[in-house]
């Protein structure tokens, strides 16, 4: 199947990407390496996150040269999510890149971009968004945490939740209240008043934590009062590199499914001679062609920075969280009783299908977000 951009191919430059990342990847994010890395606390190898940054310069591919980066665009960085997702690749590629870096580039304050953007360009600083609460909500409404002034600049207390690899990331970006509104703070790890708690997870490729904070010192990042735009824009973006990437994955597991169908025999013939067998790989491959597409409408609404953004973002990450899930699970279906076995890696990807659906949120409320703004 082609695949289709912004003029309907890929450019040379981001053909060669693609082949340079799975390339990586084959060989540093195996089944067996996904297998060690989803066992431990940590969840990533913090040698491997250094050569993602510094050889292949993914983290800070989508930053601008000015901090250190690549200045890519977004077309690229989709490519490379979709990589990932293929690879179910342990790392906080997805909380640094289109999370955190996402809201230091939107927040309009220069110096603390100076500051913090190079060191995630160079894969040295894991950074995240501590946005969600206890109540899971990626809403302006879901933040109690606040924050005060002090002799030497903010305090932040609250709690977040559902943070991703908020226990190992080395700078955090927390959102809370001011007198003046949403604002967003950076949080150093070893901020002192500062607990962070790593918690079970259903999908233990991507790993979460509970942050408490008392009292934590904290750096204003942009305009006080003024967070939340920035944050929404920086979520809708997040949307559509996460939707990217659950197309990574929702393909690779396709591509299991239709492998398996080929080799394994029944009754004397492959089962992909089967009626049912055939008719669902058709489907998968409908599925996940169209999930594609959804994909490249919202990384063009991206890249041009369209009005539109939140509706292609929300429709990306809607109907991409259903495929996913429904594609992983027909894996896990076509290849019968394995499918179902700790062994055989169909279950990872159902697995992190299932977080992905409600990571930035559900998407139920992605579809209610999106009749909001048609007017529905």
């Amino acid at each position: 199947m082609a695949h289709h951009t912004l003029t309907g191919t890929y450019t040379e430059e981001q053909d060669e990407l693609r082949k340079v990342v799975r390339s990586f990847l084959s060989k540093h994010s195996t089944e067996a390496d996904v297998r060690d890395l989803m066992a431990t606390t940590r969840g990533y190898d913090p040698a491997q996150w250094r050569r993602m940054g510094a050889e292949l310069g993914l983290q800070g591919l989508g930053v601008p040269e000015e901090y250190g980066g690549a200045g890519c665009g977004y077309v690229e960085l989709g490519i490379v999510f979709e990589e990932t997702g293929r690879a179910l690749l342990c790392a906080p590629y997805l909380a640094t890149v289109a999370l955190a870096a996402e809201a230091l580039l939107r927040s309009g304050d220069e110096a603390a971009r100076k500051d913090l953007l190079p060191g995630i360009a160079a894969g040295e600083t894991v950074a995240t968004l501590a946005f969600t609460e206890d109540g899971g909500s990626w809403d302006e409404r879901g933040v109690a945490a606040s924050a005060r002034r002090t002799a030497t600049g903010w305090a932040v207390t609250g709690a977040k939740n559902y943070v991703p690899d908020g226990h190992t990331a080395d700078l955090l970006l927390v959102a809370a209240r001011t007198d003046a509104g949403l604002s967003l703070f950076a949080v150093e790890a070893g901020a002192p008043g500062l607990v962070r708690t790593p918690l079970e997870t259903l999908d233990q490729t991507r790993k979460q934590a509970r942050l408490d904070l008392d009292a934590v010192p904290a750096r204003l990042i942009g305009a006080e009062g003024a967070a939340w735009p920035v944050i929404e824009r920086s979520l809708a973006a997040a949307a559509v590199l996460l939707s990217a990437e659950q197309l990574g994955g929702a393909s690779r597991a396709m591509e299991l499914a239709v492998e398996y169908a080929k080799i394994r025999v029944q009754y004397g013939r492959a089962i992909g001679s089967f009626q049912g067998i055939k008719h669902l790989c058709a489907d998968m491959l409908v599925e996940v062609e169209s999930a594609r597409s959804a994909v490249c409408d919202a990384l063009w609404a991206l890249e041009a920075d369209a009005p539109d953004l939140p509706v292609a973002a929300a429709l990306a990450l809607a109907y991409c969280s259903d495929t996913y899930t429904r594609v992983a699970g027909d894996c896990v279906q076509v290849h019968g009783g394995i499918g179902f076995t700790w062994e055989h890696p169909a279950h990872l990807y159902l697995k992190r299908a299932k977080s992905s659906e409600v990571l930035l949120g559900t998407a139920a409320s992605h579809r209610e977000r999106l009749a909001v703004r048609l007017g529905l």
